[in-house]
């Protein structure tokens, strides 16, 4: 499969963007705007993972924590709360399908004999796990039970992972399966492809995490 020289620019430049952003906001958090919940440490960088040159712009207006000394800022509106809690789930679906899939890169795994199938076997698998414990590590960190914590993390999760899967595995179907054939995870544009994707699973979980914290199974943040 040939690909438009185009192409493989664009995609080239939107990972390295998102790399660049990326090592910036963790930079930014390391030098002294440390979260409240210790998790987002680790969620805004890897936001800017798919959101680029956004990331940034989301971060600054809805999750920058101040330096010590400098004024609180006030109680986020209800929209923001569920925008800064998506980014929560993105980023656990977001390393679980990065890491699954370069393992099956790394390690030749095949399952069924379908590569779009095994990497959406193991991505969902390895982002189910990774998005309960995103869920599972504050909880524990605020005094909660092992088993309380664990399922309250399973509720939390399921819904908006799984709503956040059917939004990037529907785009991957059709970038591997129509577009481009046989396109593996060893090509930037794979890696574009799946930038895209997360986006669109953002946004498919935005709904479902609006309301699993209007009916009380999640916190907005």
């Amino acid at each position: 499969m040939t690909l438009p020289f185009w192409l493989i620019v664009l995609s080239w430049v939107s990972l390295s963007v998102a790399g660049l952003t990326a090592v910036w906001i963790a930079w930014d958090i390391a030098k002294g705007r440390r979260q409240p919940m210790s998790i987002m440490n680790v969620v805004w960088p890897v936001t800017a993972l798919y959101f680029g040159p956004l990331a940034p712009v989301f971060y600054y207006r809805f999750g920058r924590a101040p330096l010590p000394g400098d004024s609180k800022q006030g109680p986020k509106p209800y929209w923001q709360k569920v925008f800064v809690s998506a980014t929560h789930c993105g980023a656990g679906c977001t390393l679980g399908d990065v890491i699954a899939d370069f393992a099956i890169l790394g390690l030749g795994i095949s399952l069924l004999s379908s590569p779009v199938g095994t990497s959406f076997i193991l991505d969902f698998s390895a982002a189910y796990v990774l998005g309960v414990l995103f869920q599972y590590l504050p909880m524990r960190a605020m005094g909660e039970e092992r088993l309380p914590a664990l399922w309250k993390s399973i509720k939390a999760d399921t819904a908006s992972l799984i709503a956040f899967e059917i939004g990037l595995f529907g785009w991957m179907a059709l970038v591997r399966l129509v577009w481009f054939p046989g396109l593996e995870a060893d090509t930037a544009l794979f890696w574009f492809m799946m930038q895209v994707g997360m986006v669109i699973g953002f946004f498919t979980t935005y709904p479902a995490n609006w309301w699993l914290i209007r009916v009380g199974i999640k916190h907005g943040m």
